[in-house]
């Protein structure tokens, strides 16, 4: 912290800041994962994977209730991709049952060039890609090329009720900031939303721990993490 001429404290300077690139729908390919510009095409796979009669419960937290037909989430998804402030990615996993197919969506949101920050949103996962180590290097992936346009601030936000989102934020490297109440309405329920971030500076020691979690030798030859990725970054 620094005091100027005034007497007043004020923020680190940063040194020869200039605004980050737009990120572009890019293919950022990891081990178990591919993170794929979202394209019709992956439609399809996308209801089979998250619309199927036991998906209900996936959709309890998102702007619309689980899309009861192809044409629905077509239409849901047709407007992810007709807005220009957003930049949407299929999952594609590379192994387990869905692999070769997309499984689930994330987007880039509240996308801020001028003072480095996106956000990470719209996380749907099918339940073939829950708790797997796909889904983890996935948003990994998404960090990742964030930080490496050189953004500084990358964003969490959930339903201050979605305890899953909440615990994988927590698990992820993000800090909780705080909650904002009466945040919005969703599907005519009131919505308090938690915010969480990982700052640049953060970056590199929560990049190290998920590569090391995501290394094949901390897996067992069933795909059973060896040490949690809660460990790795304690360590």
């Amino acid at each position: 912290m620094q005091t100027n001429e005034h007497g007043q404290r004020i923020g680190d300077p940063v040194p020869d800041w200039e605004p980050r690139p737009w990120p572009e729908p890019v293919l950022l390919q990891g081990r178990y994962v591919a993170v794929e510009p979202l394209g019709s095409a992956r439609y399809a796979e996308l209801f089979a994977a998250t619309c199927g009669d036991d998906d209900a419960g996936l959709w309890t937290y998102r702007p619309i209730p689980r899309p009861r037909s192809l044409p629905q989430l077509w239409m849901h998804l047709a407007a992810h991709l007709d807005d220009p402030a957003m930049v949407t990615f299929a999952l594609v996993p590379l192994e387990g049952e869905a692999a070769g197919t997309a499984a689930g969506i994330a987007s880039y949101m509240r996308i801020d060039p001028h003072h480095g920050q996106v956000e990470v949103a719209g996380v749907l996962l099918g339940r073939a890609l829950q708790r797997t180590r796909a889904a983890t290097e996935a948003i990994h992936l998404l960090m990742r090329n964030a930080f490496d346009l050189g953004y500084r601030r990358f964003e969490w936000k959930c339903d201050s009720l979605n305890e899953p989102s909440r615990r994988a934020a927590l698990r992820l490297g993000f800090v909780e900031e705080g909650r904002f109440r009466n945040h919005m309405v969703t599907q005519g329920r009131n919505r308090d939303t938690d915010w969480f971030s990982l700052t640049d500076g953060e970056w590199p020691a929560v990049r190290t721990a998920h590569e090391r979690w995501l290394d094949p030798a901390n897996f067992d030859d069933e795909g059973r993490q060896r040490v949690a990725l809660a460990a790795m970054r304690a360590g």
